[in-house]
C-alpha cells in the first residue's frame, strides 16, 4: 500500500479558510511564480480547487511538481466536494477521489469520473488505498484528515505554510483530541510567500 499523507495549505495559526470556506491569501503562492506546474490544461485546478494558470517559484517547483505526481488518490469530505464541485471529475492530482458523505453522489453528476462516495473514514482510507495501489494517498486536512490521523491511518503530515494569521476559520487538524506526535520534518523547503513542511507520524 502507498503512503497516506494528510494534506493542506495553512496560516500559521493554523487555519486552512475562514468559516464560510474562503482561503483568502492562503493560495497566492500558487500564483506568484513563473514556473507553471499545471501547464497547458485548460479548465483544470491546482489542488487546492481553484483555477488553472498555477505559476509558482522555482524553489517551489520541483517539490510541489513530485508531490501531485505522486497522488494516486485524493480523499476530501463533502463539504471541500461540494466547494469545488468535485473538480468537475478531474481531480488535479491522482486519477481517484474519495469522498467521506453520509450522502451519495448527486445525480448524474460526471459518471465517466472515479469518483467514490464512502460512508466514513476507515472506509474512505481502505478504499482509496485499494484504488492508489503503490501510489500515494492524499487526505485533505480538516475533519476527514484529523480523524484519519486519530485513527492511526496517516503516516505523514504536510503543510504549506503561509505567513498569513486568520484568527478563526476551519482548522488544519479539525476538532482532534489527544496528542499527536510527529518526527522532526523531513522536509522543509523555503518558497515565496509559503514553507513547505512534512513530518512522519510518530508510531
Amino acid at each position: 500500500m502507498g503512503t497516506v499523507v494528510m494534506h493542506s495549505v495553512v496560516s500559521v495559526d493554523g487555519f486552512i479558510c475562514d468559516e464560510k470556506g474562503e482561503v483568502g491569501p492562503l493560495h497566492d503562492w500558487y500564483f506568484n511564480g513563473d514556473v507553471p506546474i499545471v501547464a497547458g490544461q485548460e479548465g483544470q485546478s491546482d489542488h487546492s480547487g481553484t483555477a488553472s494558470g498555477v505559476k509558482v517559484s522555482h524553489a517551489s517547483a520541483d517539490y510541489v511538481r513530485s508531490t501531485w505526481q505522486s497522488i494516486g488518490t485524493t480523499v476530501m469530505g463533502r463539504t471541500l466536494f461540494d466547494q469545488v464541485n468535485g473538480w468537475e471529475g478531474k481531480p488535479p492530482a491522482g486519477d481517484h477521489v474519495v469522498v467521506v458523505s453520509h450522502r451519495p453522489k448527486p445525480r448524474g453528476w460526471h459518471p465517466e469520473a472515479s469518483c467514490h462516495f464512502v460512508d466514513g473514514v476507515p472506509a474512505a482510507i481502505d478504499k482509496a488505498q485499494m484504488l492508489a495501489g503503490e501510489r500515494v494517498v492524499a487526505v485533505n486536512a480538516g475533519e476527514a484528515g484529523a480523524q484519519a490521523l486519530a485513527a492511526g491511518l496517516v503516516d505523514e503530515v504536510a503543510m504549506d505554510v503561509v505567513p498569513v494569521v486568520f484568527g478563526s476559520g476551519r482548522r488544519y487538524f479539525g476538532g482532534i483530541h489527544g496528542q499527536q506526535l510527529l518526527e522532526d520534518p523531513h522536509v522543509v523547503i523555503q518558497g515565496e510567500g509559503v514553507l513547505h513542511l512534512r513530518f512522519k507520524v510518530r508510531r
